[in-house]
């Protein structure tokens, strides 16, 4: 698998993904429209250019379709001061395939090798398929740490979330942003 920035040829692929109910079913909104869907990308090209890492594509090397996209950005709205988050999302098809575990172990490294302290992946309450790879990963979830995602209506089946955190095994030394660096 390649991890890359994104291209005006994954937009279509993307929005399909997007699109889809059962890859959306853990995400608030369920589904986003083709605009909506541009706009994600966009927003993760200026989050590389800002701060040298985002969440990009995944493009399998056999072929060199669209798997989706994964990697790290800036958060601010888990419990205690901003977080760099990891995250992905893989179009049905290339579920159970191991893509999401190596995009994830390739976008750890990239975030210690940047001096990052620590890294946290979060999700709603009822995503067991995430849940269980962040745990596969090493990260660690704290109950007290749980929170309602404030970007899902209260009444929501997805507001309650999961907050999983990972420390550097170097020790990592950014608190704060790291300057940008090459993309993965």
């Amino acid at each position: 698998m390649t991890i890359r920035p994104w291209q005006a040829n994954d937009l279509p692929a993307f929005a399909a993904i997007n699109a889809d109910p059962d890859v959306r079913r853990y995400y608030y909104p369920s589904r986003l429209t083709r605009a909506e869907s541009d706009a994600v990308v966009e927003s993760c090209m200026r989050h590389l250019a800002e701060h040298g890492f985002g969440f990009l594509a995944l493009e399998r090397k056999a072929d060199g379709a669209l798997v989706g996209g994964a990697g790290l950005s800036w958060t601010d709205i888990v419990p205690g001061e901003p977080a760099v988050e990891i995250g992905w999302i893989l179009a049905r098809r290339f579920w159970r395939e191991g893509y999401a575990r190596e995009a994830s172990l390739a976008w750890l490294a990239h975030g210690w090798s940047l001096g990052l302290r620590d890294i946290v992946g979060y999700t709603s309450e009822i995503n067991s398929p995430s849940r269980a790879l962040m745990a596969a990963l090493g990260m660690r979830r704290d109950p007290a740490d749980d929170f309602r995602d404030p970007t899902v209506p209260p009444d929501n089946p997805l507001s309650p979330h999961v907050l999983y955190k990972i420390g550097n095994p170097g020790g990592g030394t950014a608190a704060t942003c790291p300057p940008a660096g090459p993309p993965l």
